[in-house]
């Protein structure tokens, strides 16, 4: 299965990365991808989540299941259904330096094996592209967020 990985570095305490992205309800107002994202069930470990993105002005859509380790700063997330066959990965938050590294991990899989062996790395750069996107909008968030809510 096609795996991408994307990093950035964010001048922003680890802890405050990490409940940003943990509260996805608010990703559509920085994300510009991010149509909607509607939280059906949340406790204390996770959330399951409704989301609609904008990949080349075609509409996506799935419903997620997130996992959420407060003390390793983790969020696993796993696809349960929606326009993909497969979508899951880990945002990873460590404070080193003075800053935070931000890792997102997305293992995808759209189902066709046609369709991936004709435009395999178009869909590799789509899904990078989104990764890079919602990493710098986090950023652009986090750091304009100098104190807490």
């Amino acid at each position: 299965m096609p795996y991408v990985e994307s990093k950035i570095v964010i001048d922003a305490p680890a802890r405050r990365v990490y409940e940003l992205a943990k509260d996805q309800e608010r990703f559509p107002e920085f994300m510009p991808d991010v149509e909607t994202v509607k939280v059906l069930e949340r406790n204390e470990t996770g959330a399951i989540s409704r989301w609609k993105t904008l990949v080349e002005e075609a509409p996506i859509e799935w419903t997620e299941e997130d996992r959420f380790d407060d003390a390793a700063l983790r969020i696993d997330y796993k696809l349960l259904e929606g326009d993909l066959d497969k979508f899951e990965g880990a945002w990873t938050f460590e404070h080193r330096d003075g800053v935070t590294h931000v890792v997102l991990g997305v293992d995808y899989d759209f189902g066709v094996p046609t369709l991936a062996e004709l435009i395999g790395p178009t869909l590799e750069r789509k899904v990078r592209e989104n990764s890079e996107m919602m990493l710098a909008a986090l950023k652009r968030q986090a750091e304009g967020e100098r104190f807490p809510r």
